[in-house]
């Protein structure tokens, strides 16, 4: 079986081959370093955010207040925690779960599934 390649020319540079395969996509998705996780973990912005900053969604980051969108948790708002990578999850403050010995963990929810309502700008 040949791979479908797309290869295009935008300017004096040519684009690196992306191929069309579920399986090099999944497993570049996977294998991919911190700084392209970075990317992939993405959020939509809120509709004040999207009107007054002209962008769509932004990587999420650390003291970043997020609103999540979709689960048992809609609706529900908080900082975020940490932003674990290696899972592609956040984790937000007041979303938790308790374990069987009654020790509260943080539920792990993917940044797509979450909406900024407020950006950290500033370290």
């Amino acid at each position: 079986r040949a791979a479908i390649m797309k290869l295009t020319k935008p300017g004096p540079t040519w684009r690196k081959p992306v191929s069309q395969s579920r399986r090099k996509s999944r497993k570049a998705h996977f294998q991919s370093d911190s700084s392209a996780r970075r990317i992939i973990m993405s959020a939509p912005l809120s509709s004040e955010l999207r009107e007054k900053y002209d962008v769509r969604s932004l990587p999420v980051r650390k003291e970043d207040e997020v609103e999540v969108t979709r689960g048992v948790h809609k609706g529900k708002t908080g900082k975020i925690l940490t932003c674990y990578r290696k899972k592609f999850v956040v984790h937000i403050d007041r979303i938790t779960r308790d374990k069987c010995n009654g020790a509260p963990v943080p539920v792990g929810i993917h940044p797509s599934k979450v909406r900024i309502v407020k950006i950290k700008m500033h370290k």
